[in-house]
């Protein structure tokens, strides 16, 4: 099991990753992601799905037209952890 980050090690995450926050309750990272349309959000949605999947670390996530919201953390771990920096990277990546 992966093990939640320290704050420091959080703060260092988040400040190499594009537009993601903290979420209110500080145990998530959050950011949303603008399409030029519904088939464009979607086709991220399935690359990113993909790489969850490999990763067996799946994320909450929400989606109209073209604007997707994400939400990671590491339920098991009760807050961030690598594995939610490494598919947010990931998800900066093909967007």
């Amino acid at each position: 099991m992966a093990e939640r980050l320290t704050d420091d090690a959080l703060q260092s995450a988040l400040a190499g990753l594009d537009g993601w926050a903290l979420d209110d309750a500080g145990n998530g990272i959050e950011k949303t992601f603008g399409f030029g349309d519904f088939n464009t959000a979607f086709g991220f949605m399935s690359r990113a799905a993909l790489k969850a999947e490999q990763m067996n670390h799946h994320p909450e996530w929400f989606n109209v037209w073209n604007r997707v919201e994400v939400r990671l953390s590491t339920h098991d771990a009760g807050g961030v952890t690598s594995l939610d920096i490494e598919l947010a990277g990931f998800m900066d990546g093909i967007a």
